[in-house]
């Protein structure tokens, strides 16, 4: 150090640089314009353009709207085509949700039509009954992985 610092001086070891801050409070905002400090305000705009599926913009209607909408089930020739295919391989519901790690119940309620589908599960009945329970054909024999 100098030998000009006396006892009673101040010393600054790191001054403060002026930045933008970003606040989200009105009170902050205000407090801002009173001290006569530039005050730029923005609104961001987020979209989602990557989640633009059937259900982000069931959930966005349904955030729009006080309305209560019950979720979509499983179509009934989904279930006629489990139930099908199952009784051919000489399966109960048990047996079943034992292959694809899952409870009666919910093989049970793909069946009746009362599920909400979830691709999951129905990608492991598929793959265990050997038949498309998804798209277009459901009920035909599921193809082989890489054969056209």
């Amino acid at each position: 150090m100098s030998g000009n610092v006396g006892w009673d001086d101040e010393i600054v070891l790191r001054k403060r640089s002026d930045h933008a801050k970003v606040t989200r409070s009105a009170s902050d905002i205000n407090a801002a314009r009173r001290a006569g400090a530039v005050v730029s305000t923005e609104r961001k705009v987020v979209t989602n353009a990557g989640h633009v599926g059937e259900d982000f913009r069931r959930i966005a209607k349904l955030a729009e709207t006080d309305e209560i909408v019950a979720p979509k089930a499983v179509s009934m020739d989904v279930g006629k085509a489990i139930a099908k295919a199952r009784i051919e391989l000489k399966m109960n519901q048990k047996e079943l949700g034992v292959k694809v790690n899952e409870k009666q119940t919910v093989i049970n309620d793909y069946e009746a039509g009362r599920a909400v589908p979830n691709q999951q599960i129905l990608g492991k009945i598929e793959r265990a009954l050997g038949v498309k329970l998804r798209g277009k054909d459901i009920g035909s024999p599921l193809s082989k992985p890489g054969s056209k």
